[in-house]
This record gives structure tokens, sequence and C-alpha cells, in this order.
């Protein structure tokens, strides 16, 4: 049976989805031109006039049934995420090269032969010599033990060649300040030599055998940092430990939103992984609300919930340390509160639109100071906030309600530049505090007072600029943004081939069933709006194109990931097909949106190993998921 399914090659499973992701979509749009009309959303306009525009539509509230799908579908896919996120335990007492302070060494209880020396690196960057000797007269050559940028709390091998045999150990920073957080030593038999078989030239140095309980059988990805971590994790530490940061070509907020998981639960893999895997949890209740409110359908919602949930780049990408979370969440939040507050009726007083109008301008303040990337979404929430002026003022126009309008406008507007461009300000600026406490400065010495605090905020925000616009690099996995529509290029973020045929990898890319079929579901989508001038079309056509669009003029390397935010429309315009399907089909199409939702958690479970780098036979990899052999790396 084996031998037998080796045969079922990419070429053959790639066209079968892709002919099942099609045949949904066009299967709808043939049903829809023999069956009658119901009068709802989905109702072709034909010949008729065109009703006039607006963006006022019914906000179906979420129910009591709709709390219990909620907390299942966030449970499940909780236990899911946080199930080996990354160990709970690693060095976090640090030994500081630092000054005169920068030698130490070791003594073994007797010569030792030692195979192989592992230690975890610790803030900094620089080289550490080492060298040996068994008789404390004749000494190794020296050896060069590395502490990069990209290896920072990490578990790493020092290069001792085929072994030696040893009792005393020098090992003195290169460069100073540095920070070394554990060192291991193996014996001929690979075996751990114990933290009692050695003693320090100093005590404070006893910080480097203190943990032995933490050491790894090898470093991997579950217990050492990957990809960007080694940026925003390692900022994150610095904030905490009032360094100046390291990684400045971002706002701060997202990388002090990190900060609290470390926190909580340590520099560990688990602590600074933690606040990005529970925000892709908390995006969960606000898309089922999003969907709930805009279409009314507890199956639509739960369908394009789940589809989200096991969405390929939402898992992996919020299980990274990494800022593209915080930016999607809040970007989902804030679109979430303008459908919200352009839903209302035009008579609708100005005192009940304020408030979804606030909280869409604070989320996208937050957002804002977590990545740039929001802001392209602002330019979607300007768009809407404009429309919805402008087709009230019409509606106020031709109701006689000229004079309520004027005074409601103005309201608006005042209060609009608050929400969307003071209220930003503010949380911009707050930000930037541990930049200034860094610098030796206090909240309340009157930093925030100061004109020194906001200069390292105006050069920051021309370094940041300068470093995105003029960015010239090159990266094998970089990807050109008309590729992200199809999914072709994943990002490959691990890879490591283990014995006896397996290897354990995982990158960033996007469920087919999601990618695929909602890009059609989008081009249906156009349709819908071009032909019914549906308000919902548009809302979801404006939040897709402000994330997108921005990427087609942006000439330095980008990845698929960038197109993350995007997803978020990909699966309201999913729903929206789902939507006409249930009621053009008058529910007969129930059970087709139920399989094509099981359909993606099915593909979620086939790639879970290429997700999480679950050790799996490299047969399967290559003959099961590199759906486009030569591209798709797993």
């Amino acid at each position: 049976m084996k031998e037998l399914l080796k045969y079922l090659t990419p070429t053959i499973v790639f066209p079968l989805v892709l002919f099942c992701a099609l045949l949904l979509f066009y299967t709808n749009y043939l049903q829809e031109k023999r069956m009658p009309e119901i009068g709802d959303d989905c109702t072709d306009i034909g010949n008729e006039e065109k009703p006039r525009f607006s963006l006022v539509n019914p906000l179906y509230p979420v129910t009591k049934r709709d709390v219990a799908a909620i907390l299942l579908i966030t449970a499940v896919y909780a236990a899911v995420a946080f199930w080996g996120l990354g160990n709970t335990k690693a060095p976090i007492t640090f030994y500081k090269f630092e000054g005169g302070d920068y030698n130490v060494t070791l003594t073994l209880d007797e010569p030792r032969y030692v195979r192989k020396i592992m230690y975890y690196t610790g803030l900094h960057t620089g080289e550490y010599g080492l060298r040996w000797s068994e008789d404390g007269q004749s000494w190794s050559d020296v050896k060069i033990m590395e502490q990069s940028y990209a290896k920072l709390f990490s578990w790493l091998s020092a290069d001792i060649g085929e072994g030696a045999q040893m009792r005393y150990i020098q090992i003195w920073a290169r460069y100073t300040p540095l920070e070394l957080g554990e060192l291991a030593f193996y014996d001929e038999n690979g075996k751990l030599i114990p933290s009692e078989s050695i003693s320090f030239s100093n005590d404070r140095a006893s910080k480097l055998s203190d943990e032995q309980g933490t050491v790894p059988a090898k470093p991997d990805y579950m217990n050492s940092m990957y990809f960007d971590e080694i940026y925003h994790g390692r900022t994150a530490y610095e904030h905490i430990e009032n360094v100046y940061p390291y990684e400045v070509s971002h706002p701060p907020l997202g990388k002090l939103i990190i900060s609290l998981g470390i926190r909580l639960f340590g520099m560990t893999p688990f602590g600074w992984r933690f606040m990005g895997t529970l925000f892709g949890v908390l995006m969960l209740p606000f898309m089922f609300a999003l969907i709930k409110n805009m279409f009314g359908k507890t199956l639509i919602a739960v369908s394009g919930t789940v589809l989200f949930a096991f969405d390929f780049m939402h898992f992996v990408q919020t299980r990274i340390a990494t800022i593209d979370t915080y930016g999607v969440f809040f970007i989902l939040v804030m679109f979430y509160f303008m459908y919200r507050y352009v839903s209302q009726g035009h008579e609708t007083p100005f005192g009940k639109t304020a408030l979804p109008l606030f909280l869409s301008g604070l989320f996208f303040g937050l957002g804002a100071a977590s990545k740039w990337v929001v802001i392209y979404g602002g330019g979607g929430l300007a768009v809407l906030w404009l429309i919805k002026q402008i087709t009230r003022g019409i509606y106020c126009r031709d109701n006689g309600l000229s004079r309520e309008f004027k005074r409601y406008i103005v309201e608006t507007l005042l209060f609009s530049v608050f929400a969307f461009i003071l209220l930003p300000c503010v949380i911009y600026a707050l930000s930037y505090i541990p930049y200034g406490t860094a610098k030796g400065m206090t909240i309340g010495g009157g930093m925030l007072w100061k004109r020194e605090f906001y200069e390292i905020i105006l050069e920051n925000q021309r370094f940041m600029f300068s470093y995105h616009s003029k960015l010239v690099a090159t990266h094998p996995y970089s990807s050109p943004w008309y590729s992200w529509l199809l999914d072709i290029r994943p990002i490959l973020y691990y890879l490591e081939y283990l014995p006896n045929g397996y290897k354990s990898a995982f990158g960033a890319f996007g469920n087919p069933i999601l990618w695929w079929g909602g890009l059609i579901a989008l081009v249906y989508t156009v349709k819908r709006f071009a032909s019914t001038r549906d308000s919902k079309a548009l809302y979801i056509v404006i939040g897709y194109l402000a994330q997108l669009l921005p990427w087609v003029f942006v000439s330095r390397i980008v990845f698929i990931y960038h197109y993350f935010p995007s997803t978020l429309f990909l699966v309201l315009a999913t729903c929206y097909a789902f939507n006409c399907m249930y009621e053009k089909g008058i529910g007969r199409f129930r059970a087709g949106i139920m399989a094509y939702t099981a359909a993606s958690v099915a593909l979620f479970i086939a790639f879970y190993p290429v997700l999480t780098g679950a050790a799996v036979k490299e047969w399967y990899t290559t003959n099961y998921l590199r759906w486009i052999p030569g591209v798709w790396p797993f």
C-alpha cells in the first residue's frame, strides 16, 4: 500500500485540489442562473434600475449559541497552537564578560576526554577565545566560539575537532560586553559531564553551569531562536533589560508586547513566542463576530472562522516571535469596528456613532505603533469613512436633513481627527518610552516633555523610511507580490535532515483551500458589487486592496508573509460567496459549505509536519506536500 501511495505524485494531487476549489464556486454560479430570486442581498438586478448605493446594513447580533461556537473553536485552536510551541526552560542566568572581568578558567576534577562543548548565547555580539590544557602547562591552539547577531539565545557547539584530553579550560571575551548563559561538556561516550565535576576561577562564573537541566539533546527550533526572532525576540528582551534596542527598523509596540510573554515565562522559546500565539488565538472571536455581523448566519461565521484558524499562514506566523501577528490583529479589529460604524443608519445621531469610530481609531493607533503595514489598512479605513460621509450627506439632502447633517459632519470630522490622528500619534510616541529610558531619561524626570525624547523618535522615523525604501538585498525565499496570490513561493523558516530518512522543516505559506478558493471568491465578490452595488462586497474589496496594492509599488525585497493581512479579506470574500450560495440555494449548499471547511482542516492535518517542524519521512513531504516541484521547498 505504501509503495502504491508513492505513485500519487503532486502532479496528480495539485490539479485535483484546484479543480475542487473551482468546481465549488462555478457550481454556485451555474446554479444561481437557474434559481428564482428570493430578495436577499445576493439578488441580481438584471436590467432593472440599480438601487442607490449605501453602506447601511443590518448588524446581526452574536447570540448565546454563537458564543458556544466561538469558545469551542477558540479552545480547539488554542490547544493546537500552544502545543509544541517551544521549550519552557532555557538558561536565564548569564555570566557577563565586561570591563576587566573578561576571562574565566574552568577546572575539571580530573583530566577527561571531551568530545563536544555546547554553549548558550546571551545578549550582545562578538567572539570568545577557547583553549584547553591537560596539565596547565601545555595549551591547545586558540579556538573561536562565535556569538553573532544571528545566533543569540541559541545553543551552539564549539569546534574542538575530534575531541581532546583536558582538565583546564580558558574562555575569554574578545569583545565586551558579552553574555554567556551555559556551558555543557560531553565525554567520549557523548555523556554530559556533571557540573559537580567543574570548578571556576570566580564564584560568579558558576552561572555557566548552574542550569544543566536546560541543556538539550541537540540545538533546534524548540530551544533556540530562528528567523527574525533574532531581531524581535532579542529586542523585546533588551527593552526589559533597559538596553537600547538593536532592531529599530519597526516601531516599538510589537516588541513590547512580545516582552510581556518573556516577563511571564522567562527568556525562553515559549516565553518569547507566547504573546504572538495568544494574539493569534484572540483573532478568532473578532473574525467570528465580524462575519456574523455581516451575514447573520452561524454556519457562515463558524466556517469562516475555521478557515482562518487553520490557514497555514495564520498558524505558522503567529507561532514565531515576530511583529506581523500584532499588525494583523489590529487590522482585523480596526476594520471590525469600522464595519460597525459604516453600517449604521443615516439618521443615527453622532453620540451613537462615536464609540465604534473611536475604537477603530484606537486599534489603528496600536497597530501603527506595531508595524507600518497597518497604515496601509488605514488608507482603506479612510476610503470607507469618506464613502460613509458622502452617502449620508446625499441621504440627508434628499430627505430634508441638511441642517442635521452639517452639525453631524462637523462633530464627526473633529472626533475623527482625534481618533485617527491625535490618539494614534500619542500612542506612537508613548511606545518609544523604552528608547528614552535606555538613554537615561525617566518619565518622572520629564522625559515626555523633553526635546531629546522626540528627536529620538524623529530620527528613528527617518531611519525606518530610509531603510525600507532603499534596502537592497537578496534572499532565496523572497517572492514578488503577484506570486502571493497563487501561493507560489513559501518562505522556509527551518530545515534539518535527521537520521533514517527523516527531516524536520516548516515555513510560511497559505492553505490552498483558502488562498486559491478565496481568490476566486474575491473575483466573484467584485462581480457581485458591479451588478448589485452591495456595500458588503465593496467593504471586502477595499480592505483587500488597501493591504495588497501598496506592495505593488514596493521595490525592496518582500516575502509571502507580507500577504498575511490580505488573508483576512480572503476569508470575508469566501464567506460572502458562501452566503450567496446559501441564499440562492435556500439552504441546499449547507453540506457543501461544511465539506469545504472540513477540506481545509484536512489539508491542515496533512501539512501539519511542515507547519510545526514535526519529524516525518522525507518521501512523505516530497511526494505529497511538494505541490509545486522545485518551488515549494518541503
